[in-house]
């Protein structure tokens, strides 16, 4: 069964409750994290790992020195999708943005 894309309109007001969080491109979520230093960073992105395969939904994921960039979107449904906000939800809060 493929998931169910989401209006914009539920998008956006889902989004209000998930502070750093944008829609880019009309269809993936987007948020950037800072972190003091790479171990951070990668650390953060373990944690990810790890909720990516307890949820089975993997997003895309750019590592660099201090910072990470988190993407998510459903690519069978071709956008954004109640899992996708679910995702993002169990992300918040981290750490603070760019």
């Amino acid at each position: 069964m493929q998931a169910k894309l989401l209006t914009p309109q539920v998008v956006k007001e889902a989004l209000s409750e998930l502070p750093g969080w944008i829609i880019v491109e009309g269809h993936r979520l987007e948020k950037k994290f800072s972190f003091p230093d790479f171990s951070s960073a990668l650390a953060f992105v373990n944690t990810v790992a790890e909720t990516a395969e307890h949820m089975q939904h993997h997003p895309e994921i750019h590592l660099a020195w201090g910072k990470v960039k988190i993407q998510i979107w459903t690519h069978s449904a071709g956008g954004i999708t109640q899992k996708d906000l679910d995702f993002a939800a169990k992300l918040q809060p981290r750490q603070k943005l760019d």
